[in-house]
């Protein structure tokens, strides 16, 4: 069997160069990356194209790699696309429907682009949860609960805060062992 590409599908903040994403695409073979938006940047059916076309140009089994808001673009994909995935990993989720802490979107901006209600059907391919116990966008019990309706295998990773650079993140290790589970 030909080895998976891997594909990062970022969160709203796009690609940032110290992020574990952008230094785990640099760092692994055959990785790619849904490409940054340059306008309806915080449109749910935009992202999704863009997600969609990212795939397209792909040929050969894929595994998704999603962190944050890149986790439900994910999910809205997979409700209404068939193309097979071989597994997906998704790392602390945002919770679209709690509000978030200043500076990031609020529930009505999101609501009137398309994020809500985020799904909650059984995703199609195998795929994994990687929640943190202290998220500021998203709390483990949160997270558990969302896992359970993917039908994702969920792993607590501990306090990682958002799992990004503002919680001390640029590389994270553990992604690569996480991402070889799913191969």
């Amino acid at each position: 069997m030909t080895n998976p590409t891997i594909l990062m599908v970022p969160g709203l903040r796009d690609h940032v160069s110290e992020h574990w994403q952008t230094l785990l695409e640099a760092s692994l073979p055959n990785t790619r990356s849904v490409a940054p938006l340059e306008h309806r940047k915080l449109s749910r059916a935009a992202r999704v194209a863009a997600l969609d076309k990212a795939l397209a140009a792909i040929d050969g089994p894929v595994i998704l790699v999603a962190h944050s808001a890149g986790v439900m673009i994910t999910v809205h994909w997979a409700r209404t696309h068939d193309r097979p995935i071989h597994g997906a990993l998704l790392v602390t989720p945002a919770d679209l429907e709690s509000p978030m802490p200043p500076g990031y979107p609020t529930m009505d901006v999101l609501d009137d682009h398309g994020w809500l209600p985020m799904p909650r059907e059984p995703l199609p391919f195998p795929s994994i949860v990687a929640s943190s116990a202290n998220d500021p966008l998203c709390s483990a019990q949160r997270a558990t609960e969302l896992a359970k309706c993917w039908g994702s295998l969920i792993v607590d990773l501990g306090k990682v805060g958002h799992l990004n650079p503002a919680a001390g993140y640029g590389p994270w290790p553990q992604a690569e062992a996480l991402i070889d589970s799913l191969r």
